[in-house]
């Protein structure tokens, strides 16, 4: 919807008999050329309407009169699909069954869950590790550790990339956050139409009448923030599917590293910027230097990755 229509919207809030006048202006207009003068419109709006008109800019200068700014917005406004709304995204249609999870993504975040008691309890940590060595063991013989780390993070990099791109819907998110914006926009438009209203000295009843409007807002956004949990959900799906993966992986180098199956000649290291350091040793404050390690890896090959194959996670809004 064009600044037009929503000016003109703005106006039959605060004045309900704004519409009568606004007919009248396009009746005349339309009998005169396109343009309209206060004398012939002077029988059915007030001096106070036509001058807010003015004001608004929906009317401007034409060459003997005034016409109307833009007429596609202004017959937008008075014969529109019915919604008349200046804030249209506040009410659009979410499906909400998008955004639910299956019994498979469901299992897939109690599976993540259960994994994580590993870092804490030594048995699940050995089991864990030592079952996923039967896969990794031959490429932790054939690479130093570094390098096994290194191509960990890309097969990291690029499931978690894939399962963001098939799991998660960035036209539902864009519509989660396009509506959260619209309804920002109306509060601010109510607080607005508000302020304008007691500086020009309104009367009781249309303060009145903009304060229950701005409870009204308020309501909804609170609903809106309810429902704004399948955004949560949308987000947050492709994650556990991830750990999913990814803590067997962080597990195994648990295990490597902290329960001494690191051959002595590849515990150290040497790392840009901070030289030779152990796995162990902690780099970043107390995070270690194989965990700094692994994340600038898959973080570097997760963007290369993203190029490479095209895939923008970035909400849509079209």
């Amino acid at each position: 919807m064009t600044r037009t229509a929503e000016k003109i919207n703005s106006l039959v809030r605060e004045d309900s008999s704004m519409t009568d006048a606004l007919e009248s202006i396009r009746a005349t207009a339309d009998e005169n050329g396109g343009e309209v003068q206060w004398g012939d419109v002077s029988d059915d709006l007030t001096s106070g309407q036509w001058g807010r008109l003015i004001e608004k800019g929906v009317l401007v200068d034409g060459n003997e009169g005034f016409e109307i700014a833009d007429r596609e917005a202004y017959d937008e406004a008075l014969d529109g699909d019915g919604s008349g709304s200046a804030f249209p995204d506040a009410d659009v249609d979410i499906d909400a069954e998008a955004s639910k999870w299956s019994q498979w993504d469901k299992l897939a975040g109690v599976g993540s869950l259960l994994l994580m008691f590993g870092y804490w309890l030594d048995p699940v940590r050995d089991t864990v590790g030592g079952t996923l060595n039967l896969l990794l063991g031959p490429l932790d013989a054939a690479l130093p550790f570094y390098a096994v780390i290194l191509s960990v993070a890309l097969l990291t990099g690029l499931y978690s990339t894939l399962l963001q791109a098939n799991l998660m819907n960035p036209e539902v998110l864009g519509k989660y956050q396009k509506r959260m914006k619209a309804m920002q926009d109306k509060q601010q438009d109510v607080r607005d139409r508000k302020k304008e209203a007691e500086e020009r000295g309104a009367s009781e009843a249309e303060l009145e009448q903009l304060e229950n409007e701005l409870e009204q807002v308020r309501e909804e956004q609170m609903e809106a923030m309810a429902e704004n949990m399948g955004m949560f959900k949308e987000q947050i799906r492709p994650m556990v599917w991830i750990m999913l993966f990814t803590i067997p992986i962080f597990l195994w180098m648990y295990w490597k590293i902290h329960d001494g199956n690191v051959a002595g000649a590849e515990w150290t290291v040497v790392m840009p910027i901070v030289g030779v350091v152990d796995w162990t040793d902690g780099v970043i404050g107390p995070m270690p230097a194989w965990i700094l390690w692994y994340f600038l890896c898959s973080m570097g090959f997760t963007q290369l990755l993203r190029k490479s194959l095209n895939i923008d996670m970035t909400p849509s809004t079209t």
